[in-house]
C-alpha cells in the first residue's frame, strides 16, 4: 500500500527520484499515465493489470467509455528506475501535469500520484475545508 507525501524536484533532464519506499513496492518496471485532477497516476504491474481488467469491461458502443480507455492507454509508459533512484518522465507526462521543478509524490493506497507543488498546494486549500462534507456523504458507502 502507498501512503504519504513528499516534495522532490524534476531536473532539467525530466527525472524525478521516487521516494525509496515506492521503488521497493512498485518493482523494477512500473507504469505512469495521465491521471484525474491534473497529476500522473502511477502503478505497479500488478495494479495495473487489474486497472487494464476491469477497463476491458467496459462498453465499447458508448463514447465516453472509450474516451477514458483512450485517455488512460494512450498516455501510458512503462517506467523503471536508474541506479541512483530516477525515473525519466517522458514529455507527454509532464506537460499533462504541468510539472516543471517541485513536485509532491504521495501514495494513494494503490498507486501514486505526481502533481506540481503548486497545483497540489491549490488542491488542498480548494478541497480542505470540504473534507468534513465529503465524509459526511461517503457515510452511505460504509465509510
Amino acid at each position: 500500500m502507498f501512503m504519504g507525501e513528499y516534495l522532490h524536484t524534476i531536473d532539467n533532464k525530466g527525472r524525478l527520484i521516487f521516494p525509496a519506499k515506492f521503488r521497493e513496492d512498485l518493482g523494477e518496471k512500473f507504469i505512469a499515465t495521465k491521471g484525474l485532477d491534473n497529476c500522473l497516476f502511477v502503478y505497479s504491474p500488478e495494479e495495473w493489470a487489474i486497472l487494464e481488467n476491469k477497463l476491458k469491461q467496459l462498453p465499447l458502443a458508448k463514447p465516453e467509455a472509450r474516451a477514458f480507455v483512450r485517455f488512460f492507454f494512450a498516455g501510458a509508459a512503462e517506467l523503471e528506475a536508474d541506479k541512483q533512484g530516477r525515473v525519466l518522465l517522458p514529455a507527454n507526462l509532464r506537460e499533462h501535469a504541468k510539472l516543471d521543478k517541485d513536485v509532491v509524490v504521495i501514495g494513494v493506497s494503490t498507486r501514486i500520484e505526481i502533481w506540481g507543488k503548486e497545483a497540489w498546494d491549490e488542491y488542498n486549500a480548494k478541497i480542505g475545508p470540504e473534507v468534513a462534507t465529503i465524509a459526511e456523504n461517503l457515510v452511505d458507502l460504509g465509510i
